[in-house]
């Protein structure tokens, strides 16, 4: 296992990471043909933008697993 990282900010030391995972509707395998690529460079894109750090992302036809590490503050809503 890797070591812990953690991050500080005014007057906290933190270390959230969150792992997330979400189907499309009846879990239906619509995430190929390219639609898998788009959806990482999507989130990819997005957590740049809101500074989030994406540890690990795996796409599956079905599903999609994230682990991310958010400032406290934020929630992963």
């Amino acid at each position: 296992m890797g070591e812990i990282k953690y991050h500080s900010s005014h007057n906290i030391v933190y270390s959230c990471k969150y792992h997330i995972v979400f189907c499309p509707k009846y879990r239906r395998k619509v995430l190929v043909n390219g639609v898998d690529t788009r959806l990482k460079e999507l989130v990819k894109s997005i957590c740049e933008e809101i500074q989030v750090d994406v540890i690990e992302m795996e796409i599956m036809p079905d599903h999609v697993h994230l682990l991310l590490e958010v400032h406290p503050q934020f929630g992963i809503h």
